[in-house]
């Protein structure tokens, strides 16, 4: 192989990225984001429950190549795992078995329904209660992404 086809190559596997899909689990709604191909900006996805969460990523990866989950940690002020710690290991376990090609990680998740609360409040967003929570969810997988996206830039 020539030194441009190398050359040629590294370029080529450096543009052409795959999604990263981030989590914030939930035991009645896990909101989910995305990155565009580029893995520039995390976007808002939907809302699911827990028992289709499965099904609707396998829907999901006929269409759109994913290379990386990104899941939130729930953790005490301490940095202790939080009560709902055991529900997202059992997510994180069914990912692992469904789709056992792609790295699941995790990150902090602290603050980040607060932080997703305060973004809805600045927006001047006025939905049905039921809508805000599923709002809060997605936008909580948006940060937790984000959050995710900045920390591993920086390394």
């Amino acid at each position: 192989m020539s030194l441009n086809s190398m050359l040629y190559l590294c370029i080529l596997t450096k543009i052409i990225k795959m999604r990263i899909m981030a989590f914030d689990y939930g035991t009645k709604r896990i909101g989910v984001a995305v990155t565009d191909p580029l893995q520039i900006i995390a976007t808002a996805l939907t809302t699911i429950h827990p028992n289709e969460s499965i099904e609707f990523i396998k829907t999901y990866l006929q269409s759109e190549a994913v290379e990386k989950f990104v899941v939130g940690s729930p953790l005490q002020m301490d940095g202790s795992p939080s009560q709902s710690a055991q529900h997202v290991k059992g997510f994180m376990r069914s990912l692992k078995k469904n789709f056992p090609d792609i790295p699941v990680v995790t990150i902090d998740e602290r603050f980040t329904s607060k932080m997703a609360s305060a973004t809805i409040a600045q927006s001047g967003l006025r939905k049905a209660k039921k809508h805000q929570k599923s709002l809060v969810d997605q936008i909580s997988a948006v940060i937790i992404l984000q959050s995710y996206m900045e920390s591993s830039y920086l390394h």
